[in-house]
């Protein structure tokens, strides 16, 4: 039974900082590529950043370039978001996913489709002054 648990959302200011967490269980985390997903207000579901399985490769939309960190432990089954100097415009709940693609950067991209529906309840997070 796979779960996905996010979790460390909350409210920030400009420019501050939050780290999210994905708790995984179910499947072994170490065989998958995985990535965080944004749903802001009125907006489709949306990659933010996605990782390898075994975390070497990352990628980042350019819009949270520099600003935030994936990393993953496959040990403790858990994926982490840092997400530094945050702007309003990252406010939305944030979802951990696993759709799998032949590369990283179509996981962001293209991902997630109609049919991956493995989801956590997400983690909202709300960015304001």
């Amino acid at each position: 039974q796979v779960q996905l648990v996010e979790s460390g959302g909350g409210l920030a200011q400009p420019g501050g900082s939050l780290r999210l967490s994905c708790a995984t269980s179910g499947f072994n985390l170490a065989n998958y590529d995985i990535g965080w997903y944004r749903q802001a207000p009125g907006k489709e579901r949306a990659g933010v950043s996605c990782i390898s399985s075994s975390g070497t490769d990352t990628y980042y939309v350019d819009s949270v370039k520099g600003r935030f960190t994936i990393s993953r432990d496959n040990a403790k089954n858990i994926v982490y978001l840092q997400m530094d100097n945050l702007k309003l415009e990252d406010t939305g709940v944030y979802y951990c996913g696993a759709p799998q693609y032949s590369t990283i950067e179509a996981m962001c991209v293209r991902g997630p489709g109609p049919l991956y529906n493995y989801w956590g309840q997400g983690t909202q997070v709300t960015v304001l002054a």
